[in-house]
C-alpha cells in the first residue's frame, strides 16, 4: 500500500493501524508540513519496517520511480495542504497542490494499472448543511478554497469510475480528528501558530501560546460557540484499514462520512480538555472566522453499517491522548529528550 502524506497527523497514525493489521506500506511525503520524526516512531510503536520516500506527489518523475521500484497494488491518499484559513489567503497553492498533485497521483497510477485508492476527503465539502446531522447525499458546496479542493478531487474520481469502471475508489469524508496516539509518541505537530483548536488549546496549556482564541460566541449553539464533530484519530485511522478492506470488493465509488455522530462547542472541548489537563485554559472571544460554518456534525451510521465501523473513543480520551502528547512533546516532534 502506497500512502500519500503519510508522516502527517492522520497518515502517521493510520500507517501504525495499517502495519499492525499486517500490510505491508511504502510512504511518500514532502515533509512541508510534517516531520520523518513520525515515520522513526510508527517504526518504533509497531516494531515493523517500511519505506519511506521523501518526494513530492506533484512531481511525476519522482512518483514514477516510486511506482516502477515498489509493488504497489493500492493507495491511500493523504497528501495536501489542509488549512481553512490559510486556503482563503493562498488559493493557488492549494490548488496546484491539492488538485494538481490528485491529478498526477492518478495518472501515474493509470500508469502503472494500479486502480485502487482511499481519499481522504473533509466535511468541508458540504459547506454550510442546511440540517444535521449530515448524512453523505447532502448536497455539497464548499466555503472554501480548501474545501473546494477537496470536492473537485472527489469530482474527478468520480469522472475517473465512469470513464473505467476498474476503479476502486472509497472517499473518506472527515470532520474534526483530535487525539494522539495512546503512546504519546505521535501527535498532531502545527509547524506554526496551530490552525486547530486542540493543538491550539494544549500549547495554551503548557505555556507555550498565552490564550486560546474563539472564533465567534454569537452562533446559534447551545453557548454561542461553533458546534463540531470531533473523532479520535486512532478511530479515524482503523476507519481507512476498514475502507482498504472494502476495496477487495470492487464496489466502484463508495463514500463514507467518519464521525462521531455527536457536535461537541469549542466551549465544551475546553472545559473538556481542563478536566484532563486539570488547568484552567485562558480564552478569549474574536471575531468569527470567515467561511466557518456554525454546526456541523456526522450521520455516520452508514460506515457503520458498510464498513462495520464504529468511533469508540471519547471526548475525555481524546483529550487527555492529546494532553500526554503535548506534555511528552512540548516542542513536537522536535522535543530533545
Amino acid at each position: 500500500i502506497l500512502v500519500t502524506g503519510g508522516a502527517g497527523y492522520i497518515g502517521s497514525l493510520t500507517c501504525v493501524e495499517l502495519l499492525n493489521s499486517g500490510y505491508q506500506i511504502v510512504v511518500i511525503d514532502n515533509l512541508s508540513n510534517s516531520s520523518e520524526k513520525a515515520i522513526e516512531r510508527v517504526k518504533e510503536i509497531t516494531g515493523k519496517s517500511l519505506t519511506f520516500y521523501n518526494a513530492d506527489i506533484c512531481d511525476r518523475k519522482s512518483m514514477e520511480k516510486i511506482f516502477e521500484t515498489e509493488k504497489i497494488d493500492s493507495v491511500i491518499h493523504f497528501a495536501g495542504l489542509k488549512a481553512v484559513g490559510e486556503s482563503v489567503s493562498k488559493p493557488l497553492e492549494y490548488y496546484m497542490n491539492n488538485v494538481t498533485g490528485t491529478l498526477v497521483l492518478c495518472d501515474v497510477m493509470r500508469k502503472y494499472g494500479v486502480k485502487d485508492m482511499v481519499f481522504s476527503s473533509s466535511a468541508t465539502v458540504y459547506g454550510n448543511p442546511e440540517t444535521v446531522p449530515i448524512k453523505e447525499d447532502f448536497p455539497l458546496s464548499a466555503t472554501n478554497p480548501y474545501g473546494r479542493t477537496k470536492l473537485m478531487i472527489e469530482q474527478i474520481l468520480q469522472d475517473l469510475y465512469i470513464s473505467d469502471n476498474q476503479w476502486n475508489l472509497v472517499i473518506l469524508r472527515y470532520f474534526n480528528p483530535v487525539g494522539a496516539h495512546e503512546s504519546g509518541k505521535i501527535g498532531e505537530d502545527p509547524k506554526d501558530i496551530p490552525n486547530n483548536l486542540v493543538p491550539y488549546i494544549t500549547q495554551v496549556a503548557v505555556g507555550k501560546l498565552r490564550c486560546l482564541g474563539i472564533f465567534g460566541n454569537d452562533y446559534e449553539t447551545h453557548d454561542g460557540t461553533g458546534v463540531r464533530d470531533y473523532i479520535h484519530v486512532v478511530d479515524l485511522a482503523s476507519g481507512h484499514v476498514r475502507a482498504i478492506e472494502k476495496l477487495k470488493e470492487k464496489k466502484g465509488v463508495l463514500i463514507y462520512n467518519l464521525g462521531t455522530g455527536k457536535g461537541y462547542s469549542v466551549l465544551d472541548m475546553v472545559k473538556s480538555f481542563e478536566k484532563a489537563c486539570k488547568k484552567k485554559i485562558k480564552y478569549e472571544f474574536k471575531p468569527r472566522r470567515p467561511g466557518d460554518v456554525a454546526i456541523c456534525y456526522a450521520d455516520p451510521s452508514k460506515a457503520e453499517k458498510e464498513l462495520g465501523w464504529k468511533a469508540e473513543r471519547d471526548l475525555t480520551k481524546m483529550c487527555e491522548d492529546s494532553w500526554r502528547w503535548q506534555k511528552n512533546n512540548p516542542d513536537g516532534y522536535n522535543s530533545s529528550f
